[in-house]
């Protein structure tokens, strides 16, 4: 394991560390006009694809209830209402959950850690319940998560401790106005799945089945990356507000931010927002089949070393890490990605920064979430119309995974931001010993 070493700062790194917080302390250190043609164009296709779903959910959802009107095959007054409820309840539990992890992180990240899987297994349960064979098969999916989650919580607990302290140190001086945006955000979330929703209860009343899912498929892939792309927004406002304050001592205007972001980062951020889910399934995958494969020949496990070597090019050019320095420098996102990995692997923080919680954190908060609204959906539609059931307990889940993900935007931007700026001067007084202490327990570990 490499460790953090201090003394390999030299004169010339301390000049370079002095020069750049005076820059960062100017009242401009960036201008946000130079772009790349990739990020232009990504700009165009996210804003393109979002007027041309608009007009698709409308019209789907006009057919939808014109069609209702005259026929027996869809019911809005059974489909809407237990999805339209399971979003607002998903909206007003995430913005209380976000505020739980503001007041009590540990007491937070221990909840998460235990709710997750419990709830994922009252949702499998109402699947089997159910009695449908695509019932049958999502309540095997969420009973097995379940039981992974529960193991995952056992192996992680050791490094819970570790994983409050940072967050905590992380949040105690959130940039002003998180909490505002963390509303908001939720609040167009909440507007925005609302809106897809009458999209898809407007296919599902088309009785070509084919036709059908091929709109649903495309309104939930559009619903998914708008959702991502709207958490990224806040993630690199809040980690660039955070980053200042701790590299540069500024007091950056939240607004400010903000208004830079969707002014002028929207094609690194709609970038970032496709990469970085598909990499970090991908790399989940690997780190998982290395685990459970360890050293065996079996066929199976045989490509392990691939994968990790797939999976460790493919996080140099997309991380969540990368976010910062987007927000901050103004780079592309692969860029961002490749440089703040670097800077991890060169000051040592690569084995830290993979042993990392909080991504673990934010996630099954949104399981917890998701299955949530979807045991407020399923037992809803269970009791006015149980052939909805399962289809509607699924989007609740999507929507509820998402609406507590935008919720815990802010929190996980200031932890980013916390190791970024910690990673390019480690000897700032802005830090504290967390982690310090964690690097020399984990070389401890290994010695």
């Amino acid at each position: 394991m490499t460790i953090l070493n201090l003394d390999v700062i030299t004169v010339t790194d301390e000049e370079k560390i002095q020069a750049k917080q005076e820059w960062l302390s100017s009242t401009s250190p960036i201008k946000f006009t130079n772009t790349t043609p990739a990020r232009k164009v990504f700009k165009i296709i996210f804003y393109l694809h979002l007027f041309v779903i608009a007009v698709l959910v409308t019209s789907l959802t006009t057919y939808g209830l014109v069609y209702a009107s005259h026929s027996n095959y869809f019911h809005p007054k059974e489909w809407y209402p237990p999805l339209f409820i399971s979003t607002l309840c998903g909206g007003a539990v995430g913005f209380t959950w976000q505020w739980i992890t503001a007041r009590n992180p540990a007491k937070a990240i221990r909840e998460a850690f235990w709710l997750s899987p419990l709830l994922t297994s009252a949702m499998g349960i109402l699947f089997v319940y159910m009695g449908y064979a695509p019932s049958l098969a999502a309540g095997v999916v969420a009973l097995v998560s379940a039981l992974i989650q529960s193991l995952y919580g056992i192996w992680v607990r050791p490094r819970l401790e570790y994983a409050s302290r940072i967050l905590s140190v992380s949040i105690a001086d959130p940039p002003t106005q998180s909490m505002r945006l963390a509303f908001s955000s939720i609040l167009i979330g909440i507007l925005y799945c609302s809106f897809m929703v009458c999209g898809i209860g407007g296919a599902r009343a088309i009785e070509r089945t084919k036709l059908a899912v091929l709109f649903i498929l495309v309104i939930l892939l559009s619903l998914v990356w708008t959702l991502q792309f709207l958490k990224n927004v806040l993630q690199v406002t809040i980690s660039r507000v955070k980053y200042m304050h701790l590299a540069g001592g500024v007091i950056m205007d939240t607004r400010v931010a903000l208004n830079d972001t969707v002014k002028y980062l929207t094609g690194s951020v709609s970038i970032g927002s496709i990469l970085v889910p598909f990499i970090s399934l991908f790399r989940g995958f690997a780190r998982s089949t290395s685990l459970i494969g360890g050293d065996t020949d079996e066929f199976m496990f045989s490509c392990v070393s691939c994968y990790m070597g797939i999976a460790s090019l493919l996080v140099t050019c997309g991380n969540r890490w990368g976010l910062v320095h987007v927000g901050v420098y103004n780079k592309g996102f692969v860029q961002a990605s490749s440089d703040t990995w670097d800077i991890f692997n060169r000051v040592g923080l690569e084995e830290l920064i993979d042993l990392d919680l909080t991504g673990s954190f934010c996630f099954l908060s949104g399981v917890a979430g998701g299955a949530m609204c979807s045991l407020v959906s399923g037992t809803w539609s269970i009791v006015i119309h149980k052939n909805y059931a399962t289809e509607i307990s699924i989007y609740a889940f999507l929507i509820g995974y998402f609406m507590f993900r935008l919720a815990m935007s802010w929190p996980q931007a200031c932890v980013s931001a916390y190791y970024v700026a910690y990673a390019e001067n480690p000897q700032s007084t802005q830090f504290d010993s967390t982690i310090p202490v964690r690097l020399e327990q984990l070389y401890r570990s290994h010695a």
